[in-house]
Order: structure tokens, then C-alpha cells, then sequence
């Protein structure tokens, strides 16, 4: 049963999965497989072919839930993400890469106590809003192509997409506010995501997005109508190691 972890009232919305219990599910090794064979592969053909960009980054993360339930308020929050990524090609290009990130979202919750000895409420319900931040730790893969809009020596525009799967590693809140139960969420989810890339010199700059494929919320009856899904604006800085094409 899930259930609010602070105070003796009761979700006005037991839908989310809050609880006291802050169990470890077991990640989805099966993906983790399918997506973390890419770098090493290309990396093994791009070392021997010599056109590998090694491409070290690090920056912001803004995440944000659509579909919200009635009665919650989803706030996206400020997070970060490092991580690294490998390019081979030329004008078309992959770019594998391998990410730690831990993105934020701010959550306003009502909560029903009851007061038996309000004389102004007869049923002595009162509602309250509770607002802490859900925040996710996750190891993301993902898989984009991308081409050079301009590919001189000194700079380079780039643009990229392609999936990405992040592995949930643990998900917790910032006052303890709200107490999430880590099996009330999917294990993994997939993404869609988009970048703009900037190259100068040895330094690069790259925005971008990540669109959720999957929802956030496990299948079980208490969730099944919640179809909240991760979005994910990122700025990421970093260099390239590597001459490439």
C-alpha cells in the first residue's frame, strides 16, 4: 500500500508511489546489455581506423514530467550529468556515449489530514500541499548518428539524434518531505533525444533534448492511470580528444 511517510494523513492521490520502504529494484539487465556494447565496439574499429573522437562532458540538466495528475504540480529543477561519448566518421557520423546523471523535478502533492476538533469543517478533512523534489540517479546509454552542417578544421556545427535508455539507480527527494518507493518506478526508460553541437578548436559545446518514450510510473493498479513521462532539456561543455574527419 502506498502511503505518505511524514504526517498522519493520507495522499489526496494515492496513485504515485510514495512509501516509507525505499527498496532497491534490480536494474533491467537485459537493456543495460543491448546498449552497452556500442561504445567499445566502435571505439575497437574507430582506434584501429584512426578516426575516433573521444568527447569527455559535463553540464546541466533541466527535467520536467508531462501529463500531470489532477491535483499535483510537476516544476522542472535544476540537475547535472557527466559523462562521455565517442564520435567516428566523417560529414555522417556515430556518436555513442555513456552518461551519470542525476536530473531533478520539483513535485507539489495535496495531502488530506483530519482535524476532528475543527468546528468550522464537518467532515474534518484538511487538505495540504506538500512540495519536495524527486530526484532520479541514472546511467544512460544512448545511441545517436549525427551530421556536420559545417566541418571546417577549427569549427564544426553539429546536429545529432538518435535513443537513449536510462537505467534507474536510485530515486530519493531533497527536505524528506516525500518518501518515493524506487519499485513504484520502471526500471529503465527509453528516450528520444536531439543535440545541437558546437566545436571550437578542442572545445565543444552541446544543448539538447531528451523526449521519454517510456512512462515513468511502474504498471500496477494504483499507477495505471498516471502516463507522466521524463523531459529533459541539457547543456553539456567539453572537450575533443582526437582529429577525426
Amino acid at each position: 500500500m502506498m502511503r505518505w511517510l511524514r504526517g498522519s494523513g493520507r495522499s489526496a492521490c494515492s496513485a504515485l508511489p510514495l512509501d516509507g520502504d525505499r527498496y532497491l529494484g534490480a536494474m533491467n539487465a537485459h537493456h543495460l546489455r543491448s546498449f552497452a556494447f556500442l561504445p567499445a565496439a566502435v571505439l575497437a574499429v574507430a582506434t584501429a581506423c584512426g578516426q575516433v573522437q573521444v568527447n569527455p562532458q559535463a553540464g546541466g540538466t533541466f527535467q520536467n514530467l508531462t501529463d500531470t495528475p489532477e491535483g499535483y504540480e510537476y516544476k522542472a529543477n535544476v540537475g547535472f550529468q557527466l559523462g562521455v561519448d565517442l564520435r567516428y566518421g566523417g560529414a555522417f557520423y556515430v556518436q555513442p556515449g555513456v552518461f551519470l546523471g542525476r536530473n531533478a523535478t520539483t513535485l507539489s502533492v495535496p495531502m488530506v489530514t483530519v482535524d476532528p476538533n475543527d468546528p468550522n469543517n464537518s467532515t474534518g478533512e484538511v487538505t495540504t500541499v506538500i512540495e519536495d523534489d524527486l530526484i532520479r540517479t541514472i546511467l544512460k546509454l544512448r545511441a545517436m548518428v549525427g551530421y556536420k552542417l559545417i566541418n571546417e578544421e577549427r569549427a564544426k556545427l553539429r546536429i545529432a539524434i538518435g535513443p537513449s535508455y536510462d537505467v534507474l539507480m536510485s530515486v530519493d527527494s531533497k527536505d524528506d518531505r516525500i518518501a518515493w518507493n524506487k519499485s513504484g518506478f520502471k526500471a529503465g526508460t527509453y528516450n528520444l533525444e536531439a543535440g545541437l553541437g558546437l566545436d571550437l578548436a578542442f572545445i565543444t559545446l552541446e544543448p539538447g533534448v531528451a523526449f521519454g518514450l517510456s512512462k515513468v510510473f511502474e504498471e500496477d493498479p494504483n499507477a495505471s492511470a498516471i502516463g507522466s513521462k521524463y523531459f529533459v532539456l541539457y547543456f553539456n561543455v567539453g572537450i575533443v580528444i582526437g582529429k577525426g574527419m
